[in-house]
């Protein structure tokens, strides 16, 4: 209700001053120009210019956030057309406009699932929509019932429905435990798993801390018995997905969590600066390339610092750019 007030509230103000900064913020204009098409659909120019659910879904959040529902609803509708599931409702993860059909594989990404219905629920919020809300509602559902998965006393997130769990062993990803909307739905629905996940979630991230920087590997496995250790079909690496888990713990409130520290002090490390793009917990090999502004953004969120410029820049490709944009929409919602 607070939140639904403050909003109303701030729709009020830009009414009457005629125009809305957040309607004309430069930072978000650059981007839509950069990474949005006119037909809604976000395009990952640093991946042969393919399209997500997550880029979707984090496109949707960062319209919401700037006030801008024409671009909002672009968003939903293209993701709604091009990348719902006919049997249940949730995302398929890849939309390739090289290949016939552009979707060629119907699984999910549960963060992508997360991250469109977190925007819908905000912006039901924001523009009072019931359609948002009852969108919301039907894909937390379907990730309840879908995706929420138990295994050795842990509550956890199937990245996907299909191909991540054994029958001794699952495989999951910690940077898909998007803590904001985790959090707000545990408000909403306190009778579903939700808290239990976020929880669970930084449990296990205390665990999934390897090698000699004790950082957390894109992937782990967690077995029957409890035990957790970087999963074995892909590089042992903290890199590209597993540099958004300080953003979103402590976005959602849970930077207690001991791996927020390691992954920090890492990039901090006076040693080795500027810090790495990813290291190896098995044999401790560090890229010979630095992060992007973008994950340079996550590391001066988690570190208490002042953020780098939300513009983006020629060097930012569409991951680069998304991230300083979300760090800058964390910042504003502390």
């Amino acid at each position: 209700m607070l939140r639904r007030l403050m909003l109303s509230t701030g729709l009020i103000i830009c009414m009457l001053a005629g125009a809305c900064a957040a309607q004309a913020d430069t930072p978000w204009s650059a981007y839509k120009e950069r990474f949005i098409n006119a037909s809604g659909r976000v395009i990952d120019t640093g991946n042969n210019n393919i399209s997500h659910s997550e880029g979707q879904g984090w496109g949707m959040m960062l319209a919401q956030h700037h006030n801008d529902q024409e671009t909002f609803d672009q968003l939903w509708q293209w993701t709604r057309r091009h990348l719902s599931r006919p049997d249940v409702s949730l995302f398929s993860w890849r939309y390739d406009p090289r290949d016939k059909p552009a979707v060629r594989d119907l699984n999910n990404a549960t963060d992508g699932d997360l991250f469109i219905a977190w925007a819908l629920y905000l912006a039901a919020e924001r523009w009072n929509n019931a359609n948002y809300a009852s969108a919301s509602r039907s894909i937390r559902r379907a990730v309840l019932e879908n995706l929420a998965y138990e295994i050795a006393g842990y509550q956890v997130l199937l990245p996907a429905i299909q191909g991540f769990r054994r029958d001794q062993e699952v495989d999951i990803n910690l940077s898909y435990w998007f803590l904001p909307a985790l959090r707000d739905f545990a408000d909403i629905e306190p009778e579903q798993p939700w808290q239990r996940l976020i929880d669970d979630g930084v449990a296990v991230l205390d665990e999934a801390r390897f090698g000699a920087y004790l950082l957390p590997t894109d992937w782990v496995v967690i077995n029957q018995q409890g035990e957790v250790a970087p999963a074995s079909n892909w590089a042992p690496r903290f890199s590209f997905d597993a540099v958004r888990i300080p953003l979103y713990f402590a976005w959602g409130g849970r930077d207690e969590a001991r791996a927020i520290g390691s992954i920090t002090a890492f990039w901090n490390d006076p040693a080795h600066q500027p810090p790495s793009a990813w290291a190896d917990v098995v044999s401790d090999e560090r890229a010979e390339y630095p992060i992007s502004r973008g994950v340079d953004a996550i590391r001066a969120y988690a570190s208490g610092e002042k953020l780098p410029s939300a513009t983006p820049q020629s060097e930012d490709d569409y991951f680069s750019a998304t991230l300083l944009l979300l760090a800058h929409m964390a910042e504003d919602m502390r």
